[in-house]
């Protein structure tokens, strides 16, 4: 097809994270060993929270949902990203190419909500210790959590729905392993900057709509903590919320500069990528395994009863 004298591109090509055939395969094994981490670790967490009445709480139901969405949002370029390292022809069709941006955006979105979600419900914890049961009804944690997924299901639906109004012509080559929304608009030949507008507009509200509620809630956590006397006591209550403040600082950090520099291709735009929607999924799990007691603890009560089981 033709758009005046353009010819309208249907495909995109992908030029991955490096044209090097060695260095290909060498990526191959690490991502698919991180990838591999990343389902047994969030399989592993799902499955733990599920089978063990201990950890039915607020917590680890936002938690278990976090494991989900980390799940969702590394299979989505992940494999495609494996597939591509050992292929000679790296493309992608426009269709396909636009779904993969508008579930990125979906799943990356959503765990920024649930990460904010999290972030209060420590804050209810830790300040509010006698009246966490009311704070946090289950009904709460339920529309939040659906709160989240709508939010950015909306958020996700708009700024696909323009990029996909959009008409590419010519350039098809995108400096990256994954379709995302802001790679589309140095390809097009339309007029692009509404769609800049409203994903900048968007990213912000999104981003600060999210980060300023976490912001709160740990300015009020720490207030909490330093005023309690002893050492021990303040140790034991930070080590409660320090696994969600790693998680906050691994996603946000890279996921917010990602979306807010401008699109060139280049290393460090990667880095950002491969950081938030590659290494923040593995990593999860183990930071809240390794450093949550009750984790380890079902854990060995999960394994437990399996041995028994198996016998």
């Amino acid at each position: 097809m033709t758009l005046g004298n353009h010819s309208i591109v249907t495909q995109f090509l992908l030029l991955g994270l490096s044209t090097d055939p060695r260095v290909q395969a060498l990526l191959f094994v690490l991502f698919l060993e991180i990838y591999l981490l990343t389902l047994m670790g969030n399989l592993m967490l799902l499955l733990v929270i599920r089978a063990d009445s201990h950890l039915h709480t607020p917590m680890f139901f936002f938690l278990s949902h976090l494991s989900l969405l980390d799940l969702c949002l590394s299979s989505v370029t992940v494999p495609k990203m494996l597939k591509d390292l050992l292929s000679e022809t790296k493309t992608i069709s426009l269709r396909g190419c636009l779904a993969q941006g508008f579930f990125v955006l979906i799943t990356a979105g959503t765990e920024c909500f649930l990460l904010s979600a999290m972030a209060y419900d420590r804050y209810a914890a830790i300040c509010h210790p006698l009246l966490y049961g009311q704070m946090m009804k289950k009904q709460l944690c339920v529309q939040l959590v659906w709160g989240s997924w709508s939010l950015a299901s909306l958020n996700a639906f708009i700024n696909t729905l323009l990029a996909a109004n959009l008409d590419f012509c010519e350039n098809h080559t995108i400096s990256h392993y994954s379709c995302e929304v802001p790679s589309l608009f140095p390809l097009s030949c339309s007029d692009v900057s509404i769609n800049l507008i409203v994903l900048l507009c968007s990213s912000l509200i999104h981003g600060f709509g999210t980060l300023l509620p976490i912001v709160f809630s740990y300015a009020r956590i720490v207030s909490t903590i330093l005023s309690i006397s002893s050492t021990s006591g303040r140790s034991k209550t930070f080590s409660t919320c320090s696994s969600h403040l790693t998680a906050v600082s691994f996603f946000f950090g890279s996921g917010f500069l990602r979306y807010l520099m401008p699109t060139s291709g280049s290393p460090l735009e990667l880095i950002f990528s491969v950081q938030y929607g590659v290494v923040t999924p593995m990593v999860n799990p183990l930071i809240y395994s390794l450093k949550n007691k009750e984790v380890k603890a079902a854990v060995r009560r999960t394994l437990g009863k399996y041995m028994q089981w198996s016998r």
